[in-house]
C-alpha cells in the first residue's frame, strides 16, 4: 500500500459507506412478489439443527425421569420471581395460557399450527398480540429446560408445564404424551392470513426497527366475508383464528362490538376450524377461565414493542410496560382486567355459577377495553393478584357472555352446571385433545402417562395381530395383481390417492388403514370413484383368495395390497421403459373400519385443487393460483423440490390424472403408463411453444413451432415446471442425457417416501 494511501486511511477497493448486507431489502420477493417460492419446501433444514445426525429424540426422552421433572416444574409454579412476580403466588394460570396458545394455533384445514414444534418461540407467533407476555412464561421455564437439555424438547416442556399447572390447582389431567420435536427456525411457509400489521398490504407498511406495535396487529379486515349472523358469513380457508394475531376470537366480541350473539358465531366457526365440537368448545372456555385473571391496566398504545421488534438489550423479551412496576398489579396483556372467579387458583365450578347466577353489564377496563361486570353490586368479589386486602368485582368477557346467550352453548353450560364431575371429565379430555391433536396417531406418543384409551380424533387403526407376508408372498401377490384386469395407471392412481392424503403437519391421512375404500374418500372426485371401485374389487378378490389359502395366521391387509399394487405397477412401467428397478415395499398396514373413521373431519383432507393429479374444482373461489396450492400440497407431503419434480414427471407419464376437464393435460407422452422422462423432454423442448386457451391462463396447448399443430394440452401445474427458474433447472436435469434412469430411481425413492409417511411403527 502506498504512503499516500496510508496517510489518508483510504482503501482503493472500499466505499465510504455500507448500504446493505445479506438479506437486506429489496430482495427477489420484493422485485417479483408473485413468483412461486419453491425454496419454502426446504424449511427447517438439517443445517439449522444443532443436534448430531444420529440424535434420536425418542431415545433421549426415554431417559427422562418424568416424575422428577414434574416435581421441579410444580416447585417453580408455586414460587415467584422478582423480575416477573406470579399472580396469587402461582404461575399456573399463566403457564396454562402458554400451553393453550402453543397448541391452539392448530387448524384442521391443513393441519398446520399446534404445539408440535414449539413455533411459539419464533416470529410471527412469538409476537402476536394474543401472546402478550407469554415470552415471560418461557423465560421462567428456561432453567428447567437448561438442566434437562435434549431429554425434553421445548414443545414437550410447554405442554407438560400446562398439565402440571392444572394438577397443582387440583384438576385431574387425562394424560400426557411426549414426542414433539422442536423446530430450529421460524416458519415462513404457513399462511396466517392476508392482513399485515396495519390491515394493509405488507408493501404499504412502514419499515424500521419498531413496526408492529401490539395495538396495530389485531384486525380482521380481509379474512371474513359477510357479517356475523348473515347466511354468507364465512372465514377464509385454511384460516381458523377470527382475527389476525389472535389464537381464537377477540374477547371483546366480533369486530370488538361487544355483541355476545355475534361472538358466539365467531366462537363456533373458529373452534370448529380447530377440530372442536360445541361441547369441547364450552369445556375448554369454561375450564380455562376457571383459573387466573386477565390483565388490562395500561392503554395498549403505551406498551412497548413485541419481542421480535424489541430493542437488543431486551434479549427477546417484549411488551415492556412503562407504568408503575410494569408487572404484578400493573401488568398489561390483552387489555381486559379482572378474574372470572373468587378463587382463581382452584378447580371448581364457580366460573359457570357466576356466569349464570348474575346478570352482567358492559363496562371498560382501565386500559379502555370492553368487558362485563355483575349488575348486582353484592355479587362475590375476587382478590387482587398481588395486593393484600384488596379485592375487585368479577369480570366476564363478551366471549364468555356468548356461552350464555347461544342456545346450544347454554344447554351445554347448564349440563356442566348440574354435573360437575361430567364437566371435569369433558374438560380433561378436551384439554388432552387440544394439546395432542397435532401429534397424529397414538403410535407416536411417548412416556408413562400416555392413556390407554384411544380416541376417534386420533384416527385409530386396528393393531396388526396376524403374520405378515414374506418376500415370496410379495412376489406372488405382485404377479396376481399385474395379471388382473386393471391397468398400470389405475393401480398407481389408487395407491397414490391413498397415500398422498398424508399431511406432515398433523400426521393425518396416508395409506395405512385403507380409508380410501370408506366414506368420504371413496366418493371424492379426485379419486376417480369408478376406477377406484374396480381396483378395490380386484384387490379384495386377491386378498380373499390369498388369505383363504393360508393354513396359519398369515394374512395380507387391503391397505398393504393397495400400496403393493402401486409398487408393482411402477416397476412394470419402468421395465417397459427399459429400466429395471425394485420399488421398496414394507408390509404391516391394517384396515380401519367405518366406526374408526371420523367422516366429518376426514372431509377436510379432500383436495379442492391437486396438482399431482391435475385436479382443480371450478366451483371454488380461489385467491391464489393453482401452482401455489400445488406447492402447498407438496410441502404438506414433506417433499423437497427435486422429489416434487420427479414425482410430477413420473405421475404425468403414468397417466394418473383425475378424470374430468384435465384428464389428458400434462400427459406429454405417446406412451402413457410407461415410466419415461417424456414429460421433461417435451416440456423443455425448444421445438414447441405454449399458447393460452383461456383468458385467465389456466389451460394451454403445446404447439409444434414449425407446423402449428397441437401436440399436448397443459395446466398451470404442468407449465410451472418449465416457467419457474428453480423448477426448470430440475426439469432440464431429468430431460438431459442420463436423466431418464435418474428419474426412475428418484421417482421410486420419492414414491416410497410418500407410501411410508404414516408408518410410524417402523
Amino acid at each position: 500500500m502506498s504512503e499516500e494511501i496510508k496517510i489518508t486511511g483510504k482503501c482503493p477497493f472500499a466505499g465510504d459507506s455500507v448500504g446493505g448486507v445479506a438479506g437486506s431489502e429489496p430482495t427477489t420477493d420484493h422485485w417479483w412478489p408473485n413468483r412461486l417460492k419453491v425454496e419454502l419446501l426446504h424449511q427447517n433444514p438439517r443445517e439449522a439443527n444443532p443436534h448430531d445426525d444420529d440424535f434420536d429424540y425418542a431415545r433421549a426422552f426415554s431417559r427422562l425421569d418424568l416424575a422428577e421433572i414434574k416435581k421441579e416444574i410444580k416447585a417453580l409454579l408455586t414460587s415467584s420471581q422478582d423480575w416477573w412476580p406470579s399472580d396469587y403466588g402461582n404461575y399456573g394460570p399463566q403457564m396454562i395460557r402458554m400451553a393453550w396458545h402453543s397448541a391452539g394455533t392448530y387448524r384442521i384445514a391443513d393441519g398446520r399450527g399446534g404445539a408440535g414444534e414449539a413455533m411459539q418461540r419464533f416470529a410471527p407467533i412469538n409476537s402476536w398480540w394474543d401472546n402478550g407476555n407469554v415470552d415471560k412464561s418461557r423465560r421462567l421455564l428456561w432453567p428447567i429446560k437448561q438442566k434437562y437439555g435434549d431429554a425434553i424438547s421445548w414443545a414437550d416442556l410447554i405442554v407438560l408445564t400446562g398439565n402440571c399447572s392444572l394438577e397443582i390447582m387440583n384438576f385431574p389431567t387425562f394424560g400426557f404424551a411426549g414426542g414433539r420435536i422442536d423446530a430450529w427456525e421460524p416458519d415462513n411457509l404457513t399462511y396466517w392470513g392476508p392482513e399485515s400489521w396495519y390491515g394493509k398490504k405488507i408493501e404499504d407498511a412502514p419499515h424500521g426497527p419498531f413496526e408492529g406495535h401490539p395495538d396495530q396487529m389485531v384486525n380482521r379486515d380481509l379474512r371474513w366475508t359477510g357479517e356475523a349472523g348473515d347466511d354468507n358469513y364465512d372465514l377464509e380457508a385454511p384460516l381458523a383464528a377470527s382475527n389476525a394475531n389472535l389464537i381464537y376470537v377477540d374477547p371483546e366480541g366480533s369486530a370488538k362490538k361487544g355483541v355476545p350473539e355475534d361472538s358466539a358465531a365467531d366462537i363456533r366457526i373458529t373452534f370448529g376450524r380447530m377440530a372442536m365440537n360445541d361441547e369441547e368448545t364450552v369445556a375448554l372456555i369454561a375450564g380455562g377461565h376457571a383459573f387466573g385473571k386477565s390483565h388490562g391496566m395500561t392503554p395498549p398504545d403505551q406498551i412497548g414493542f413485541a419481542p421480535e421488534g424489541a430493542p437488543m438489550e431486551a434479549q427477546g423479551l417484549g411488551w415492556h410496560n412503562p407504568r408503575g412496576k410494569g408487572n404484578a398489579e400493573d401488568t398489561m396483556t390483552n387489555g381486559i382486567e379482572g378474574s372470572w372467579t373468587q378463587d382463581p387458583t382452584q378447580w371448581d365450578n364457580s366460573y359457570l355459577e357466576n356466569l349464570f347466577n348474575f346478570e352482567w353489564e358492559q363496562t371498560r377496563s382501565p386500559a379502555g377495553s370492553l368487558q362485563w361486570t355483575p349488575v348486582d353490586k353484592n355479587a362475590p368479589r375476587t382478590p387482587d393478584a398481588h395486593l393484600d386486602g384488596v379485592d375487585h368485582p368479577l369480570m366476564m368477557m363478551t366471549s364468555d357472555i356468548a356461552l350464555k346467550v347461544d342456545p346450544s352453548y347454554r344447554a351445554i353450560c347448564e349440563k356442566f352446571l348440574n354435573d360437575f364431575d361430567y364437566f371435569t371429565d369433558a374438560f380433561s379430555k378436551a384439554w388432552y385433545k387440544l394439546t395432542h391433536r397435532d401429534m397424529g396417531p397414538r403410535a407416536r406418543y411417548l412416556g408413562p402417562e400416555v392413556p390407554q384409551e384411544e380416541f376417534l380424533w386420533q384416527d385409530p387403526i386396528p393393531a396388526v395381530e396376524f403374520e405378515l407376508v414374506n418376500a415370496g408372498d410379495i412376489a406372488d401377490l405382485k404377479n396376481r395383481i399385474l395379471g388382473a384386469d386393471v391397468s398400470v395407471s389405475q393401480l398407481t392412481a389408487v395407491a397414490w390417492g391413498a397415500a398422498s392424503t398424508f399431511r406432515t403437519s398433523d400426521k393425518r391421512g396416508g395409506a395405512d388403514g385403507a380409508r380410501i375404500r370408506l366414506a368420504p374418500m371413496k366418493d371424492w372426485p379426485v379419486n376417480n370413484p369408478d376406477d377406484l371401485s374396480k381396483v378395490l374389487s380386484v384387490l379384495e378378490g386377491i386378498k380373499r383368495d390369498f388369505d383363504g389359502a393360508q393354513s396359519g395366521n398369515k394374512k395380507v391387509s387391503l391397505a398393504d395390497l393397495i400400496v403393493l399394487g402401486g409398487c408393482a405397477a411402477v416397476e412394470k412401467a419402468a421395465r417397459d421403459a427399459g429400466v429395471s428397478i425394485e420399488v421398496p415395499f414394507t408390509p404391516g398396514r391394517n384396515d380401519a373400519t367405518a366406526e374408526q373413521t371420523d367422516e366429518q373431519t376426514f372431509r377436510w383432507l379432500e383436495p379442492v385443487s391437486d396438482g399431482f393429479r391435475n385436479f382443480h374444482r371450478s366451483d371454488i373461489e380461489y385467491n391464489v393460483s393453482p401452482e401455489q396450492i400445488f406447492l402447498d400440497r407438496a410441502a404438506l407431503l414433506g417433499l423437497s423440490a427435486p422429489e416434487w419434480t420427479a414425482l410430477v414427471g413420473g405421475l404425468r407419464v403414468l397417466d394418473v390424472n383425475a378424470h374430468g376437464a384435465h384428464r389428458q393435460h400434462g400427459v406429454f407422452t405417446d406412451r402413457p403408463g410407461t415410466l419415461t422422462n417424456d414429460f421433461f423432454v417435451n416440456l423443455t423442448s425448444p421445438e414447441f411453444e405454449w399458447k393460452k386457451i383461456d383468458e385467465q391462463g389456466l389451460e394451454f396447448t403445446l404447439n409444434d413451432r414449425a407446423s402449428g399443430q397441437t401436440r399436448f394440452k397443459a395446466t398451470r401445474c404442468d407449465l410451472i415446471f418449465g416457467a419457474n427458474s428453480q423448477l426448470r433447472q430440475l426439469s432440464e436435469f431429468y430431460a438431459q442425457k442420463g436423466g431418464h434412469e435418474k428419474l426412475v430411481r428418484d421417482f421410486a425413492a420419492a414414491w416410497n417416501k410418500v407410501m411410508m409417511h404414516d408408518r410410524f411403527d417402523v
